[in-house]
């Protein structure tokens, strides 16, 4: 059988443009009328095409670069330059312009704000194509790697170790500079000693900075390389990373709203993310779930205060089944005693204002007489029984999510919350983020949110369908 012979130096009579290069359905289209939608003058891209220099490049190519790169697990600066060279996608994207690593990092870090804006973009776009209803709306977290090592977090007393030491470095550079100058050496030894002065003086600043938040906000351990991050735990072991947040809509599981904070675990994390998914919906929840993590029993009020229904179990004790658990004594409101299962009376002994809980307990001698006594309690003092002030309103929402219906609107956020993560970590290879600080993180994940985003939205509509339908926006 014969093989089929390649032709590298054929030429054509009339050469294809790059517009040919790229199919009608191919994904990129869409990912270029996406950027298009957007709200330029609400996300704050400023260019002045007066600026004297070398001409810019235009913000929507910068954008729409980074934008399909992330989608395509294609994140760092020289692998961008790269493609724009050899991908034939990302040279149509844009239009043949080459800009270099250098430019899309400046560009990247420079717009950290207003690229934080493109999901809520993103999501607003998706209310108009009927696509986000925001009537049932998950929360769901996971943790990310930041871009510093587990041993860059320090501690006060090593943050003040290695100030001494760079304290004495830079006494002797400055010596060594003296001697230099005395001796009439040649002009490159003093450069070689200004540059190394001016990095000393740059990790003294970073460290001392270190420092002052240590003191200041009395932490154990902070990170020198990214101050915002800060010591997760996970199923790879403790490392350096941050807690990202996403809000996922139903209907479609598209995300309305993500967001990255330093917090190690997520109990305060309900309230402000629905919160803020509502803002960009317009309109309040009729029902908002998250797993059992994000229960806080000091933070129902405001939990209850941002959608109709809250679907988030309480995180029960070991043993909540036992046939003397707390679930199993009875309140007398008229009374204010609880009665436990063997028909003894729990009188109220004193108020714990600090942890916001009333206590209730039994005469030790009459407890200790119970036939259940071993059973109940092991404690000399009586059986004794805790309700916190806002007792009522945990019944309420433990009743509240032992619905059937309840159970299987809950049953669906699993499949719904965490597909997303699991795409960015497994898919596009995300675990970690390129850049550092609260604010670069937050860019990060609005990107990459949007990404998983338009990538459902190519899944609905088809990109013929789509690109027609942004166009019509």
């Amino acid at each position: 059988m014969a093989f089929r012979q390649s032709q590298r130096n054929q030429q054509m009579l009339l050469p294809p443009s790059i517009e040919e290069f790229v199919a009608p359905d191919d994904p990129v289209r869409a990912y270029d009328a996406f950027v298009d939608a957007l709200d330029w003058r609400g996300l704050g891209i400023e260019a002045d095409p007066y600026q004297a220099g070398c001409p810019a490049y235009p913000p929507t190519i910068m954008l729409k670069i980074l934008v399909y790169g992330y989608a395509y697990g294609i994140r760092s600066s020289r692998k961008l330059e790269r493609a724009l060279g050899h991908n034939l996608a990302f040279i149509w994207l844009a239009g043949g312009l080459k800009p270099d690593f250098k430019t899309i990092a400046r560009f990247r870090r420079q717009n950290r704000q207003a690229l934080k804006q493109v999901l809520r973009d993103c999501a607003r776009l998706c209310l108009k194509l009927g696509v986000i209803a925001g009537n049932t709306l998950f929360v769901d977290g996971s943790k990310f790697r930041a871009n510093a090592g587990n041993n860059q977090s320090w501690t006060a007393e090593q943050c003040e170790e290695h100030l001494r030491q760079i304290d004495q470095r830079i006494e002797e550079i400055l010596h060594e500079c003296e001697r230099v100058d005395t001796q009439e050496a040649p002009e490159p030894s003093l450069v070689h000693l200004e540059k190394e002065l001016a990095q000393q003086r740059g990790r003294q600043e970073r460290i001392a900075t270190a420092l002052q938040q240590l003191q200041e906000e009395d932490l154990r351990r902070v990170n020198i390389t990214d101050p915002d991050c800060a010591q997760m735990r996970g199923r790879q072991g403790a490392h350096a990373g941050y807690n990202s947040q996403i809000v996922v809509d139903e209907q479609h599981g598209l995300i309305v709203q993500a967001d990255v904070v330093s917090d190690q675990n997520d109990r305060q994390q309900f309230a402000p993310q629905i919160a803020a998914a509502a803002a960009t919906t317009g309109k309040t929840p009729d029902v908002a779930g998250a797993d059992n993590g994000y229960y806080s029993g000091e933070e129902l009020e405001p939990m209850t205060a941002v959608a109709t229904q809250v679907l988030v179990p309480a995180r029960q004790p070991a043993a909540p089944r036992q046939p003397f658990a707390k679930g199993r004594f009875t309140y007398v409101a008229e009374e204010n005693v609880y009665v436990c299962p063997a028909g003894q009376r729990l009188t109220y002994r004193r108020t714990d204002a600090e942890r916001q809980r009333h206590e209730y307990q039994i005469d030790g001698a009459t407890c200790c007489a119970c036939p259940h006594y071993q059973e109940c309690t092991r404690g000399r003092n009586g059986r004794r029984v805790v309700r916190y002030f806002n007792e009522d309103l945990r019944d309420r929402l433990r009743q509240q999510f032992e619905l059937p219906a309840s159970r299987e609107v809950y049953r669906r956020r699993q499949e719904t919350a965490e597909l997303p993560f699991g795409h960015l970590k497994r898919n596009l290879g995300a675990g970690q983020f390129l850049l550092r600080g609260l604010s670069g993180v937050r860019a990060e994940m609005s990107l990459l949110a949007s990404c998983f985003n338009m990538a459902r939205l190519i899944g609905l509509f088809g990109v013929a369908g789509l690109v027609a339908k942004l166009a019509a926006l």
